[in-house]
């Protein structure tokens, strides 16, 4: 495991010779060893589909590649850090809250909504939210952000969970994703909430929901 938690919103990384780590930029707090941190100029290793994620949800930098011999201590903002372990499966993380991972995942960029079609798209920009999440695949850790802390919540053939979009962080299993809305379209209008909007997943697995509404 290359994270560890060394208090609720910092994480320490082993960095070796041969092996890669990819952070948010400006998510080292200190280092110490021979380490090098590099702009990762392929588009967070996904190609056009990635860039095109980043830039739905506001994002305009790179991921920082991480090498050499040492040791880093991530955080960023004062946010609660979580530690995600991955045993052959995938995680899906807003792309906000990816504070750091592990280069042995396999990474790519997914459209949120869908399985909730054209609406689904549609209501994701109403919501302010990001179109496009991270999926990260494979043997590995994952550090992820959240505003109050993380609590985990198990979904199940028999219950679905529905998670306020503002409050959702990650989820992993086989679940299903849908991106709905509770109101009409007039009441929509300048609601960016869970009370107006819902993303329902479904299916065998957990999601991971910060303990704020507030945007990183």
């Amino acid at each position: 495991m290359a994270f560890q938690e060394i208090n609720s919103k910092m994480v320490q990384a082993t960095v070796a010779p041969g092996q890669r780590l990819f952070s948010q930029r400006g998510a080292m707090l200190a280092y110490r060893g021979e380490v090098s941190f590099t702009p990762n100029l392929r588009g967070r290793q996904g190609g056009v589909m990635s860039m095109i994620g980043r830039r739905v949800a506001n994002e305009d930098t790179p991921l920082m590649t991480v090498e050499g011999s040492g040791t880093v201590f991530f955080g960023h903002g004062g946010h609660h850090v979580q530690v995600i372990n991955l045993s052959g499966d995938t995680l899906y993380v807003e792309a906000d809250r990816l504070l750091a991972f592990e280069g042995t995942l396999e990474q790519s960029t997914v459209f949120l909504g869908s399985q909730g079609g054209v609406m689904g798209m549609v209501r994701g920009q109403v919501s302010g939210q990001g179109l496009f999440t991270t999926s990260l695949k494979g043997h590995g850790s994952v550090a992820v952000m959240a505003h109050g802390g993380v609590f985990e919540v198990p979904i199940t053939p028999q219950r679905p969970v529905r998670v306020d979009p503002q409050a959702y962080v990650a989820h992993h299993g086989d679940v299903r994703n849908k991106l709905s809305t509770a109101l009409g379209w007039r009441d929509m209008v300048g609601r960016g909430s869970g009370e107006a909007f819902q993303l329902e997943l479904s299916g065998s697995g957990t999601v991971f929901v910060q303990a704020s509404e507030e945007k990183l």
